[in-house]
């Protein structure tokens, strides 16, 4: 499905190939993993690519650390409760996984690319059950690098080259 999202915005989102990794980048579920698969099918350099993937994944976590849970109480209070309990559930979901190892379950938690993991569900936990700031921004953005060296090695075909 993610596939066939970047194929449809490749061929119809008229921007640059560098904005356009740059803004799929910042699309929650499909974030910087999604960017890196655009990227190589636009033969962006790859150096280039994890940069603009990884500005791009790094842009929305400071507004979701900060302003999710107002957001969620704004929505609950205007008619779109369903989606502010969907939020929340999906963040209580995943509080296990990374309460488990602290600082090291966030990081990895947003670095191993798995559905439902990613930066924008790590600061989601992260600002939903109180972590301190300063410890999850770290671990988000170690995580966020952890996820485009394992993409990028995916991506570009380097995990192939490298067992080969």
């Amino acid at each position: 499905m993610v596939e066939a999202f970047i194929a449809w915005w490749a061929a119809h989102v008229p921007v640059s190939p560098k904005l356009s990794v740059f803004l799929i980048s910042m699309i929650p579920l499909i974030e910087e993993r999604g960017g890196l698969i655009l990227a190589r099918m636009l033969d962006i350099p790859m150096w280039e690519a994890v940069f603009w993937c990884v500005l791009g994944n790094i842009v929305p976590i400071p507004f979701i650390l900060l302003l999710i849970e107002k957001i969620i109480h704004w929505m609950a209070d205007h008619h779109l409760s369903g989606i502010a309990e969907w939020l929340i559930r999906k963040a209580e979901k995943n509080k296990p996984k990374i309460d488990r190892y602290g600082f090291l379950g966030l990081m990895l938690f947003v670095g191993i690319p798995l559905p439902g993991t990613g930066a924008w569900t790590g600061s989601l936990v992260a600002a939903l059950f109180d972590m301190d700031l300063k410890k999850a921004s770290i671990s988000i953005l170690l995580g966020i690098l952890l996820a485009a060296v394992i993409m990028t090695l995916f991506s570009y075909g380097l995990l192939g080259n490298l067992i080969s």
